[in-house]
């Protein structure tokens, strides 16, 4: 796993405004901007999530294709993005999930009732049955 990636992607001018990203060598990864600025904002995030999840599913992530090899139609672009994956990952890790739990009736009365936080009584008692002091780093 590698902390930067370097794709090339391909700007094609959208029907209307814009563009249209797509990137050769990560099928799927596609994305749009209503203009150049908001295209490459938006390629480089979808950059970092689609190999972020292919890191997370244990799938190999290709080699990019050097730009200069690549085939564009009339008035599309290439424009190398690049993929700094470190604070990627610490942010995901760090994102809220959502889990549902059962309890007894009577128990999240009384928890409502004492004004407990169930998200944090959680994550704290999931903390000391782990043995867990700090997060680990992604």
């Amino acid at each position: 796993m590698k902390d930067k990636y370097i794709f090339p992607a391909i700007f094609e001018p959208a029907e209307k405004e814009g563009y249209v990203v797509t990137f050769p060598d990560l099928p799927g990864c596609i994305t749009e901007g209503k203009n150049l600025e908001e295209a490459l904002y938006m390629a480089k995030e979808a950059l970092e999530l689609h190999i972020f999840g292919l890191e997370e599913d244990g799938e190999e992530i290709p080699e990019p294709t050097p730009p200069e090899k690549l085939n564009v139609s009339k008035g599309a672009f290439v424009v190398p993005i690049i993929a700094y994956m470190p604070p990627v990952r610490e942010e995901m890790a760090n994102k809220s999930v959502n889990k549902t739990v059962t309890l007894p009736r009577w128990l999240s009365r009384a928890a409502e009732e004492a004004h407990i936080n169930f998200s944090q009584v959680l994550q704290q008692a999931l903390k000391e049955k782990l043995g867990i002091k700090e997060r680990k780093n992604a």
